[in-house]
């Protein structure tokens, strides 16, 4: 129903924000990543994903859209709820949980408080076709990372590597650092190959 919010930030926590739009006061939960965006602005936009249940509406706010899609995509999967999703983002970056549902790092999402092996699992199972579409963010990618990506991609297939391997291996490498040129990209990628 809601888009998102602009308005004055009144009250901020870790956890929830107090948004005054047009004189009226919007309770948001929202996660740790958000917090550290807002907490210092006067004046701010979160998009909203609202939950309606019998005894409450509760609205999430999210500094991004990237975060929000993760967010819906990350209830959708069954045995994790608005709170448990709250806090993987909290626990982790959108680009970190991306890329460990993409490099199927079982290890890194159940580290987060909550998730046991079966749901990070069943988290790997049901998004990683999902993750990059829908507006799920693909690790974050910026286009020119993706485009780097790409070029690397290419230059490794013709030295004679498997597509499905280079591609394997680059997700975890872009996953886990951040690469700016095609050549650092390809030379890391050399080593794992």
């Amino acid at each position: 129903m809601y888009e998102y919010i602009k308005g004055e930030l009144v009250e901020a926590t870790p956890a929830n924000a107090v948004v005054d739009c047009g004189g009226i006061g919007y309770y948001i939960h929202i996660s740790v990543n958000t917090y550290s965006k807002i907490a210092s602005q006067n004046q701010v936009m979160l998009y909203i994903h609202q939950i309606v249940r019998e005894d409450a509406h509760l609205l999430y706010g999210f500094f991004s859209k990237e975060e929000r899609s993760l967010f819906r995509a990350l209830i959708s999967v069954s045995g994790i709820g608005a709170n448990t999703a709250n806090v993987m983002l909290s626990s982790m970056s959108v680009e970190e949980i991306t890329g460990a549902i993409l490099t199927e790092n079982v290890n890194a999402i159940k580290s987060v408080k909550g998730i046991g092996v079966k749901t990070a699992q069943r988290v790997i199972i049901e998004l990683k076709d999902k993750v990059g579409k829908e507006g799920v963010p693909v690790e974050g990618l910026s286009l020119s990372t993706s485009a780097v990506r790409e070029e690397a991609q290419a230059a490794l297939v013709m030295l004679g590597f498997a597509r499905a391997q280079v591609a394997k291996t680059l997700d975890k490498i872009l996953a886990s650092e951040k690469v700016e040129t095609v050549e650092n990209l390809i030379k890391l990628a050399l080593k794992h190959l």
